[in-house]
């Protein structure tokens, strides 16, 4: 930088700070009115975005339940409650709802249990311990896609894996995505080898965060492993567990992905899931109005869900 350069930034910075003077500012009052109009405008860009990207895209879905439009553009016009009643009395609709039901009771359960089963067992002390929390955890960095690829072929009648292993003890194959009676097992099997890794590194990080100095405690009064576990870790995992729960019920109601790419909402409808069903009436019925409807029906579904579940959790934390 010339000696110029350094004279005119030496000016300016002099400018700056007189003319903060002379409207009776202070270095420190001028820099922290920058700072505040820094975090406006941060702030600022924030709610632009998310009104721009949330609030408006959901305004617009509301108003488009209580119209006829379709994905062509057509059928625009008011029809006031007409698709909440339609929706309200379509089997179809209640069918898809309950297979969420279903699949989030099949695979939630599994999922909380399982997952601190595993945590358990990483925090005992095990050999390779970066080695089962990398196995248990790796593949939930997978692409649903790449999942569904790697279990489809598993679940093959002819060529799958699990039918080839049960054909060596004499059992029939199955048609584990063409049966209805298997085939919502087969894809919360999926969904436990697929998710189970997050719910596992949140246990384990809980365990790890126990004071040792309980166990010694509680070793000292002789209370053994499992007076341990009843009595101190469930305990004291109550705060995770009731995330775990959370965030999975929330993630099972939603499901979508590998329903749609495993079985396609089949056989006959067993598996379709609500989400694919308010999918293939807005893009397949081009009915955008009524999937609208539907999709704001569920979304008060979840809403009086996580009431539900916040007031149970508040109740036992106060006892």
């Amino acid at each position: 930088m010339t000696q110029i350069s350094r004279r005119r930034l030496l000016s300016g910075a002099a400018a700056l700070a007189g003319g903060g003077l002379l409207l009776g500012c202070s270095p420190s009052a001028s820099r922290s009115t920058a700072d505040l109009s820094y975090w406006h405008l941060m702030t600022g860009g924030d709610g632009v975005l998310f009104v721009l990207f949330l609030v408006v895209p959901a305004v617009y879905g509301l108003v488009l339940s209580f119209t006829g439009q379709t994905l062509t553009g057509s059928g625009g016009k008011l029809l006031g409650f007409a698709n909440y009643t339609e929706a309200l009395q379509d089997p179809d609709m209640w069918r898809s709802l309950g297979n969420t039901v279903w699949f989030t009771v099949l695979s939630t359960i599994p999922l909380v249990v399982l997952s601190l089963a595993l945590a358990l067992l990483v925090n005992l002390g095990l050999p390779g311990r970066w080695l089962w929390r990398l196995s248990f955890f790796l593949p939930y960095l997978l692409a649903s896609t790449v999942v569904v690829m790697f279990w489809s072929w598993m679940y093959n009648p002819k060529l799958g894996l699990i039918n080839g292993v049960l054909a060596e003890f004499g059992v029939a194959p199955v048609a584990w995505l063409q049966d209805p009676n298997v085939a919502m097992i087969s894809v919360v099997v999926t969904t436990l080898w697929w998710t189970i890794g997050f719910n596992f590194l949140l246990y384990l990080a809980a365990l790890q965060n126990i004071p040792e100095q309980q166990f010694e405690a509680a070793a000292i009064d002789g209370a053994g492993k499992w007076r341990q576990l009843f009595s101190i870790v469930i305990p004291q995992l109550a705060p995770t567990t009731a995330l775990i729960l959370t965030l999975q019920i929330l993630a099972s109601l939603k499901v979508f992905d590998q329903i749609y790419m495993l079985t396609n909402g089949g056989p006959a409808g067993s598996t379709r899931s609500i989400v694919q069903y308010i999918y293939e009436s807005g893009f397949t019925g081009y009915r955008f109005g009524y999937s609208s409807a539907i999709s704001y029906l569920f979304f008060a579904i979840i809403v009086l869900i996580s009431i539900a579940q916040y007031k149970l959790i508040n109740r036992r934390s106060r006892y």
